[in-house]
């Protein structure tokens, strides 16, 4: 519980730099994935939203867990980049997994989404683990 102005300010400056870090992050993300995300999501195309979803809270878990375990704010914006950088690598491997996965997103395919979904979630799980130690 924010109980002091002081404890008010630390979170306010963990939030904007949370917010700024997940905004930098969909912004990598989509920019280098072969779809558009935003733009399938527009269609209606759940495959693209599942997907880009899961691959948010696999980078939201260990964005938490550094702002819980970092003291400096540099610590914070690093650890933050550090898990773009894991998704990114996340996404990289699905794609070596599954070549034609752009278009089967893009097909609204529901499984090929559900498993890059699945390995951002492992890779953020896993991720914000090593980051408690």
């Amino acid at each position: 519980m924010v109980t002091t102005l002081g404890q008010f300010i630390d979170f306010l400056i963990d939030f904007i730099i949370a917010t700024f870090l997940v905004g930098l992050y969909l912004l990598i993300y989509t920019f280098v994935t072969a779809h558009n995300e935003f733009a399938l999501i527009r269609r209606n195309v759940i495959s693209a939203s599942l997907s880009l979803g899961l691959s948010l809270i696999g980078f939201a878990l260990p964005l938490s867990s550094a702002i819980i375990n970092t003291d400096t704010l540099v610590d914070l914006v690093v650890w933050g980049l550090i898990a773009i950088v894991v998704q990114i690598l996340a996404y990289g491997f699905v794609r070596l997994v599954m070549p034609d996965l752009t278009r089967r997103i893009a097909d609204g395919e529901i499984g090929t989404a559900t498993f890059l979904g699945a390995v951002s979630l492992t890779a953020g799980i896993a991720n914000s683990a090593c980051m408690t130690i």
